[in-house]
């Protein structure tokens, strides 16, 4: 049976994913490329409203006031799009009115955009887990800071001193998170931070977990000027990197430190930013995780929580930066961008 809203002859050829939707806002007929991407033919496509496709709870629907009457075209940033088998597809979607009051969704998919994260914000889902997480770890918590605390009265020397004062430094970390997480409330206020000291904690998280299997190598530029951020926050995320490095079966992480001059974070426009790598001679990031790494849920390792990058990226968005990646087996690198206040009269 023929499809009944067949594309145009000369749009069955196009490579980039199109649809376009009737006046009344359903799916009147796609090119093959788009129902191939979304992973269902186009007559199970056909008369999809806007709303089943959006996967965002109406995010697009919302946007349409903003339309051009004629002859523009509205950016849609890393949008998520349902089919429907229920999976969900990433893209940035340009929009635009058609002549007979339709609308044309153009979609450019996420893989055509390496290492930028897909998720816009971390989801219900994420925010169940770590409440139950939250309310299973506070009192191992507590137990934990009363031995550090007993610990701290009997241990002799500068090295053993130095292991106590970080385990309870981290439980009051981790408490201080599950506190939020059980009752949240507005972010703190930043304070002037230094990269490279968030840096130093968590290389000796690592070499306390690592012991001597690990080589931890230190690249920093010591020039970088201090920012406004979230410390502890930014341990949280960075140790996450770090620690997925280990688990990956790495034997060599680099922490790396560099200005960047003139960079664009997102649509934001930074004369200064820090540029932070995480990298590892680990076995890389699976091919068929690659679009996905950052949603929440998803992991490499049968043991894993996936949550780790989840909330590495959303510490990144608190800081006005950025997260993304590149890999192959033997060479991974996270690379997180925070904006930072250029020094006064600086113009290069």
């Amino acid at each position: 049976m023929a499809d009944p809203n067949p594309a145009p002859p000369s749009l069955d050829e196009l490579a980039t994913p199109l649809a376009w939707l009737d006046a009344d806002g359903r799916l009147a007929g796609c090119t093959p490329a788009f129902a191939s991407w979304l992973g269902v033919s186009a007559r199970r496509l056909h008369g999809l409203s806007l709303a089943e496709l959006d996967a965002e709870g109406g995010r697009l629907a919302e946007l349409l006031p903003r339309l051009p009457d004629t002859g523009g075209a509205l950016r849609v940033r890393r949008a998520r799009l349902a089919s429907p088998g229920g999976s969900e597809r990433f893209a940035d979607l340009w929009l635009a009115r058609g002549e007979d009051g339709g609308l044309w969704l153009e979609a450019h998919p996420a893989d055509e955009f390496p290492g930028e994260d897909p998720a816009t914000a971390l989801p219900a889902a994420l925010s169940a887990a770590l409440k139950g997480l939250a309310h299973e770890i506070r009192n191992p918590l507590a137990g934990m800071k009363g031995a550090a605390q007993l610990l701290a009265r009997r241990v002799e020397g500068d090295e053993s001193t130095e292991l106590v004062q970080l385990i309870s430094a981290e439980v009051d970390r981790l408490a201080a998170l599950v506190d939020r997480l059980m009752n949240p409330a507005p972010p703190r206020d930043f304070e002037p931070t230094n990269i490279h000291a968030v840096l130093e904690r968590v290389r000796q998280l690592a070499e306390v977990e690592a012991g001597w299997a690990v080589r931890l190598v230190r690249d920093f530029d010591p020039s970088l000027p201090e920012f406004p951020g979230d410390a502890d926050r930014l341990v949280q995320a960075l140790w996450n990197l770090v620690r997925n490095a280990l688990e990956s079966g790495a034997s060599n992480v680099h922490l790396r430190t560099r200005a960047e001059h003139h960079v664009l974070i997102g649509d934001t426009g930074h004369r200064l930013a820090l540029r932070v790598e995480i990298a590892d001679d680990g076995r890389g990031v699976p091919e068929d995780l690659a679009e996905r790494i950052f949603l929440p849920l998803v992991s490499g390792r049968a043991e894993g929580t996936g949550l780790g990058l989840p909330l590495a990226q959303q510490v990144a968005r608190e800081h006005g930066g950025s997260l993304g990646y590149r890999s192959r087996p033997g060479h991974t690198v996270f690379t997180l961008l925070l904006p930072a206040p250029a020094p006064a009269g600086d113009e290069t």
